[in-house]
């Protein structure tokens, strides 16, 4: 494992029976990076968040991860394309989250307050969590991850349900998040939305990782494999 990254696949495979969802994957995740994974449904970018985050183990390899800075465990946080909200409040779904986290009391008031407001919805605190509109509840669950103070944080697919307004919103709440220094890892088909915010794109097909560069260096097609320039002129399927 680099000593730099935060986490580190070696050989990493996954089985959900007979079916082979990732195999023999190597990666290392470096700290304040955003990194994009890409390829068509069924190529394994949501089995491969899930086994970053540590919700899946690996059938074999190994998953790494090192301690933050401060000597403790580093802190992950997810975001689902349909995040689920509870029956209440937009402040208490944020407080639960924070519960659940095991913050508490005054604390978890000062940090629940602080995320509606950094994602613009302060002013809905009181309203119902699912009343709110498709963005709404998306920038909702952004702010319940951001209350966790996370090192890491990963999304599948974040903005695919969403209309361009609020995919615009999600984006910039993303690359500011980004810019303070937040590691994010990103499943995602939306390759404008890839060429925006990641500096890294690891492409997969069937499993296995086939191409793993900087994100301009991918856009660009250099010596990139085939199927993924297929990929990227449209010619393989989603």
């Amino acid at each position: 494992m680099a000593e730099q990254a935060l986490i580190a696949l070696e050989s990493v495979g996954l089985r959900y029976g007979a079916l082979e969802a990732l195999r023999a994957v190597n990666l290392s995740i470096v700290p304040g990076e955003c990194v994009a994974f890409v390829g068509a449904n069924g190529s394994g970018k949501s089995t491969l968040l899930r086994v970053l985050h540590g919700l899946l183990a690996p059938s074999a390899g190994v998953r790494r991860q090192r301690e933050a800075l401060d000597g403790r465990p580093l802190r992950f946080a997810m975001l689902f394309q349909r995040p689920f909200l509870f029956r209440l409040s937009v402040q208490a779904n944020v407080r639960l989250g924070l519960w659940l986290g095991g913050v508490r009391g005054e604390e978890a008031k000062v940090r629940s307050a602080q995320a509606l407001q950094r994602v613009g919805l302060a002013a809905e605190a009181a309203r119902p969590a699912r009343a709110l509109s498709g963005g709404q509840q998306q920038r909702l669950a952004l702010a319940r991850a951001w209350a966790l103070q996370p090192d890491v944080l990963l999304l599948d697919e974040p903005t695919a349900s969403l209309d361009p307004s609020a995919k615009r919103e999600v984006e910039n709440l993303l690359a500011e998040f980004a810019m303070q220094g937040m590691t994010l890892l990103m499943a995602s088909h939306n390759l404008g939305q890839v060429k925006r915010l990641a500096q890294r794109v690891v492409y997969l097909e069937h499993g296995r990782v086939l191409a793993d560069v900087p994100a301009a260096q991918f856009f660009e097609g250099v010596a990139l494999p085939p199927e993924a320039k297929l990929f990227l002129k449209g010619e393989l399927p989603w």
